[in-house]
């Protein structure tokens, strides 16, 4: 019910400053596991998303820091947000995604583990392609961008457009990949440039077409 509400507030709210282009969330899974991955742009990204996507239950990896401000606290907590480590391998809140794969949900990452601020995007860490070899379910890329002006428009009183894409669904083919970091990296960059082709080319930063390699990396599942 708690959810259900917040949804509905955050929704209400992110339409009054957005102008949100929701036409290919109506095209998103509606069951199974999923690991979804996207550019992260600013705060806004995740209360869009998440309420957007509603009913379908949804989570994600949060830095742990979001917990010591008490309204991003109260937020994740109601999202059921996982909070992890980024200044180590925290293989503990892998096995909670797991355990949150396990029961069907959404799992939302950004592999770049920061914001860019820019819409431009950042290189990813290489720790997005260890979860995705642990949990080894459909992967699902988004890609976001228009609202990296919101605050200069919310300044004139002038609503802010935000694009929301919605790509294939896939999996990395781990089976000739060594274990190491040289070869992780290269997974979490074929990912990425997965998302990198939903974007304007302006916003691709590092993943600019043809930057990565990605065709022996990706199986589309449809």
């Amino acid at each position: 019910m708690i959810k259900t509400l917040v949804n509905s507030i955050i929704k209400l709210i992110t339409h009054i400053i957005l102008k949100i282009d929701t036409s290919e969330i109506k095209t998103f899974p509606r069951e199974g596991p999923l690991l979804a991955v996207a550019n992260h742009v600013n705060f806004l990204d995740v209360p869009v998303i998440i309420s957007h996507l509603h009913p379908r239950p949804t989570t994600g990896l949060v830095k742990k820091e979001s917990w010591d401000i008490p309204l991003h606290a109260f937020l994740f907590n109601v999202w059921g947000g996982i909070p992890i480590d980024r200044d180590i391998m925290d293989f503990s809140a892998f096995q909670k995604a797991k355990q949150a794969l396990n029961e069907g949900k959404i799992l939302a990452v950004s592999p770049e583990g920061t914001r860019s601020e820019t819409g431009e995007m950042l290189r990813a860490k290489s720790g997005i392609s260890i979860l995705a070899r642990q949990v080894d379910v459909p992967i699902i890329p988004m890609a976001y961008w228009g609202h990296e002006d919101f605050s200069e428009n919310l300044k004139r009183l002038k609503r802010t457009p935000m694009y929301i894409r919605i790509g294939r669904k896939f999996r990395i083919d781990f089976t000739q990949l060594p274990r190491n970091k040289e070869a992780m990296q290269a997974a979490a960059d074929a990912i990425m440039m997965e998302i990198a082709r939903l974007l304007p080319e302006k916003y691709r930063g590092v993943y600019s077409e043809g930057a990565f390699e990605r065709e022996k990396f990706i199986q589309y599942l449809e």
